[in-house]
């Protein structure tokens, strides 16, 4: 599913992959529109971090995400742009796939929707300014 950004040029796109198939959608598509590595930015979830926390890195391991995992595979290097958006590790007696397909509590929600507020604005600075000024979204007290 590929929709265009604010920013001339710039595409929003979603795999319809599993994840753990995504490397090859993004590589056909990089290919494709012949977009350069350093124009590339990856979002995902992350059950590493709490709920509504953000973390940016220029590049990095796949730390045991799949879907990085695939494209780094399908990309040859993890020198990519990504952004990964906390969504905890649940109830730890529960399965953790089941936790990330889940829909999110209604207690959560809130959050959720806060989060993508922030996720989206960080994308857009991606879009304009790259990955350094992104940092400001790593901090803990980004959310105030």
């Amino acid at each position: 599913m590929i929709a265009n950004w604010r920013a001339e040029g710039a595409l929003l796109v979603k795999p319809l992959t599993f994840m753990n198939l995504s490397g090859h959608a993004v590589g056909d598509l990089m290919r494709y529109f012949k977009v350069e590595l350093p124009d590339l930015m990856v979002v995902v979830d992350e059950t590493q971090l709490e709920l509504g926390r953000l973390r940016t890195r220029a590049n990095g391991s796949a730390g045991g995400h799949n879907g990085l995992k695939s494209l780094i595979e399908q990309l040859g290097t993890d020198q990519f742009a990504r952004l990964r958006i906390g969504v905890g590790r649940g109830d730890a007696r529960r399965d953790l796939a089941d936790h990330v397909l889940a829909n999110f509590d209604p207690e959560e929600r809130q959050v959720v929707t806060e989060t993508i507020d922030r996720a989206a604005d960080a994308i857009e600075v991606f879009v304009r300014e790259g990955i350094e000024p992104m940092n400001r979204f790593n901090r803990k007290d980004d959310r105030e």
